[in-house]
């Protein structure tokens, strides 16, 4: 963590401020970018090409260094953005808005208690915090904390001052950003996912959902003793602050990981899975987020006691309608069999893919095969490539490749003009399964996913 100086002593909240600072960067960034373009009128093509691709990079790093001084929720909107928005921006803008999750810096405690005492009142008296945070979040910032009465061990999830009210203005200065910058395409498109980031914000920053969230996940999984949700404590929350009970374990890349045997991997890999599905196939809705941060493992003793998955944040959960579901579930379910005509008819259930050329969705239905090719079987699937998936059916993800086969695939696909700008259901969709396949791949795991998904089939 770093020392006590380096910390904020205070966010810029001031939306006059705000706006200044992003505006005049905006504005210079412009002024750059067109100057550049300017100074290639008479270069070749492909010299065009270079300085065009250099100039965005260095505009895009200096907006974003500009992003990340202001904290709060434009920070957030800007890491969103980039999880989200590689199929509309410049991929020099993406991989700029990339580096704000290494820019978070924490709030300086004075700041936060005075924020706490605020929030809970004389209820501060009955905790000892932690000065030093064990977590901070562009939104927010996490503390470990003791219950004085019997020294139950908490986390207080504390949301920054000023950043629930800020989303609005802060997502109409990113966009009048983008356009100053003149460096994004302003398509409808655009404005769309723009309209669901903020979306996304609102649900982030409402305490009480989240908590509600948890316990149903609580609840769901209370007698599955491979998963540990953390326990919200009522009396210690607030609109701005979330309570919970503190959850022991290592981060998912720790190389610890790594010196387990291959079947406690296997099986903490079968499980992260696990969870993607049944979200589908029985309750409807999805922790969207891939985030390693948002996941531990509690270590067993490789006999009584088994390696437990700790599910740490369910603040970006999204429900999903009937027809979506029951389209995943038979994209799944064509994966499963292999059957690209079964892909297909899946395909077809769904508005996103009934305006798309019938010459077309049996290229697109192969990458769907592709990507679901852990579902498969040896006698089902020729196209499986050598030694990915054993004589007992566990699938090798370290050595499969998958995700880079799949994007190496969807690029070269007829159909490659139609995943430009996916449905953003599919994308959230998406997003957590390759979280779960790198789970499996950083765990080095080989799991049989058929054995675990033919009870939902």
């Amino acid at each position: 963590m770093s020392d006590q100086n380096d910390k904020l002593k205070q966010l810029k909240t001031s939306s006059m401020d705000r706006r200044f600072s992003i505006a005049k960067a905006s504005l210079l960034a412009g002024t750059r970018w067109a100057a550049s373009n300017a100074s290639t009128l008479f270069s070749s093509e492909e010299e065009k090409e270079r300085k065009r691709k250099k100039a965005m990079k260095e505009q895009a790093e200096y907006l974003v260094a500009e992003i990340g001084k202001l904290k709060g929720s434009i920070v957030k909107i800007g890491q969103m953005m980039a999880l989200y928005g590689e199929h509309f921006l410049p991929v020099e803008i993406t991989q700029a808005l990339n580096t704000l999750n290494n820019q978070t810096v924490a709030l300086a405690w004075p700041a936060i208690k005075q924020h706490l005492a605020l929030q809970l009142g004389s209820k501060l008296d009955e905790l000892t915090i932690d000065h030093e945070p064990i977590g901070t979040a562009s939104l927010a910032q996490v503390h470990r904390a003791t219950r004085k009465s019997d020294g139950l061990e908490l986390v207080l999830k504390i949301q920054y001052p000023g950043v629930a009210e800020a989303i609005d203005s802060d997502m109409s200065l990113f966009k009048n950003m983008l356009k100053l910058t003149r460096m994004v395409p302003q398509t409808r498109e655009f404005d769309q996912w723009f309209d669901e980031v903020r979306e996304m914000m609102h649900r982030e920053v409402d305490y009480a959902v989240e908590a509600a969230t948890t316990r149903r996940f609580a609840e769901r999984l209370q007698d599955d003793e491979r998963y540990v949700v953390p326990e919200i404590v009522d009396y210690f929350c607030s609109d701005r602050v979330l309570c919970m009970t503190f959850e022991r374990g290592v981060p998912i890349n720790s190389p610890v990981m790594l010196s387990l045997p291959q079947d406690r991997r296997n099986r903490l890999g079968e499980a992260s899975l696990e969870i993607a599905v049944r979200e589908i196939f029985e309750w409807g809705e999805m922790q969207t987020d891939p985030n390693f941060g948002n996941y531990l493992v509690r270590l067993g003793d490789g006999q009584a006691q088994v390696d437990k998955i700790v599910l740490l944040d369910f603040g970006a959960i999204r429900q999903f309608d009937q027809q979506l579901l029951r389209v995943a579930r038979q994209l799944i379910t064509a994966g499963y069999n292999h059957n690209i005509d079964q892909m297909v008819d899946a395909m077809t259930d769904y508005p996103f893919f009934e305006g798309m050329p019938a010459s077309i969705k049996p290229d697109m239905a192969k990458v769907f095969l592709l990507a679901t090719e852990a579902f498969s079987s040896i006698e089902n699937n020729p196209d499986l490539p050598p030694g990915v998936m054993d004589a007992h059916q566990r699938y090798d993800w370290k050595k499969s490749q998958l995700h880079s086969r799949v994007m190496q695939r969807a690029s070269k696909s007829m159909a490659s003009r139609y995943f430009s700008i996916p449905p953003k259901e599919f994308m959230f969709i998406s997003r957590k399964f390759i979280g779960a396949y790198t789970f499996m791949t950083v765990i080095e795991a080989k799991t049989n996913v058929r054995k675990m998904i033919t009870p939902f089939i």
